[in-house]
């Protein structure tokens, strides 16, 4: 079979995107509400702001904002997680950074799941957030090893799904027919189940151990625990969600409002309280409830440096030695209060975060520019094509994940009163390998990125500059 008959991956990933967020909103209907806030929220945004829409446009980023989600999966064995990863890589979607949220009490480690090129991006931004339980945090020896066992006597693959993935990997892609098959059978994984696979009193162990290992561990597969819409004001989105019905947790995570948006903020609805089945000792099936999938929101801004990121970091402890947010919201204001205080030493425009090294911009070309008045010299330089007006630039968009918001978000939505704490214990090198590839440096994605864009630039006016 020639490659020219395959299915492009984007295409896959797009159609398995709008697959997932159907069905996420047949079976979270708050989930639907939240997306026509969202979509309301950003045309008015769009609409008193012509400057950021001609922006968007320019960079061709426009399209992608309405159609751009990122979903969250929690898996529980090495296997699984392995094999995730084969799932999305035909998707065209590659493990980007590594995150240890058992420094936050949450007993995961994780990656993103994404596409990584401009192109890809462009046409459909879809990430999913991979967390692998971590069983070795479980202190109970007992309990650890039913949970292990619970979890090595499932498959969250179908067989029709587990025999296209190897077909993908054999042949180098899948044609039409098999690329709807396969979309149809990997969505079958993340759907909701409501019998538990294990009893009540295990589901009761595990829930009292953590309520996070309670969901990954109780069910025949991991279900999608939330999908994620970007929205261009988060915090509008936040004040109108209780006149939609929906409550709001107290803290939005991340960085505070600015004028230049910086990384990724984050905010939820609490968790559904959903009826579940156990089957007792005789075989009968008993009602009882789990809280696990919730909505949530989030606003990109632009990638960070390291220089930034480490910036960044320390204004985040800064804040937080001040007032640390508490689960019920009660400090919530002055929390707020704090964070933005701490953050008044973070620039917040464009052109002081680029001179002093803190995010990472894409160079551009000024149209109609007069190629002529430049020298060799001066094309071959980006900062003064930037003063002579020759070169623009445009914030990179951050494109994965901070471990202490993912985990606020978590923390929020598995309780209140959620206060287990487990002992950090990074372990980069052991989940690449369950994961069975390298996770991708996010720091050096982002400056080969902007790399790119200046050596494109340079060439663009060389050449005239060399002639002349």
């Amino acid at each position: 079979m020639k490659s020219a008959t395959f299915i492009s991956t984007d295409v896959i990933r797009a159609s398995f995107s709008s697959a997932m967020s159907s069905m996420y909103r047949t079976e979270v209907p708050a989930y639907g509400t939240l997306l026509s806030l969202v979509t309301k929220v950003n045309d008015q945004t769009l609409a008193a702001s012509p400057e950021l829409r001609h922006r968007l446009e320019q960079t061709d980023t426009l399209d992608r904002i309405s159609e751009e989600r990122h979903g969250a999966i929690r898996v529980g064995t090495p296997a699984e997680l392995s094999m995730l990863r084969r799932v999305f890589a035909v998707m065209g979607m590659y493990p980007v950074g590594y995150y240890d949220l058992s420094e936050a009490g949450v007993p995961v480690h994780s990656t993103a799941l994404r596409p990584v090129g401009d192109a890809a991006l462009k046409i459909n931004p879809f990430r999913v957030f991979t967390s692998l339980l971590r069983l070795d945090l479980i202190a109970d020896a007992e309990l650890r090893d039913e949970a292990r066992k619970t979890l090595q006597a499932r498959q969250i693959f179908t067989a029709t799904a587990i025999s296209l993935v190897e077909k993908a990997e054999a042949q180098g892609g899948l044609a039409l027919d098999d690329a709807a098959l396969f979309v149809k059978e990997i969505i079958e994984s993340f759907r909701w189940h409501d019998q538990a696979s294990v009893s009540r009193d295990l589901y009761r162990r595990l829930h009292d151990a953590h309520r996070l290992i309670a969901d990954v561990v109780s069910f025949k597969g991991p279900h999608i625990n939330h999908l994620t819409p970007r929205t261009l004001d988060i915090d509008a989105v936040q004040a109108m969600m209780p006149a939609y019905g929906i409550s709001p947790k107290a803290v939005i995570e991340g960085p505070p409002t600015r004028a230049c948006p910086i990384l990724l903020r984050q905010t939820s609805f609490k968790a559904l309280e959903e009826s579940v089945s156990f089957k007792n000792d005789q075989g009968a099936w008993e009602a009882g409830s789990h809280s696990a999938r919730f909505g949530e929101i989030e606003q990109r801004g632009i990638a960070l440096t390291p220089k930034g990121r480490a910036l960044y970091d320390r204004l985040l402890a800064e804040s937080r030695k001040v007032v640390r947010p508490a689960p019920d919201g009660s400090n919530a204001d002055a929390y707020t209060a704090a964070l933005a205080d701490a953050f008044n030493a973070f620039p917040d425009d464009w052109d002081s975060m680029r001179r002093q090294g803190l995010g990472y911009f894409r160079f551009t070309p000024v149209q109609n520019f007069p190629h002529t008045s430049l020298s060799p010299r001066d094309a071959s330089d980006v900062e003064t094509l930037v003063a002579l007006g020759a070169v623009q630039f445009d914030p990179i968009v951050y494109e994965d994940f901070l471990p202490v918001s993912a985990a606020g978000i978590f923390q929020s939505n598995l309780g209140d009163d959620d206060s287990q704490k487990f002992a950090a214990s990074p372990s980069q090198r052991e989940f690449e390998a369950d994961l069975g590839t390298p996770v991708l440096d996010e720091f050096a994605h982002y400056e080969g990125l902007q790399k790119a864009s200046i050596e494109r630039c340079r060439q663009h006016y060389r050449p005239v500059a060399l002639a002349s």
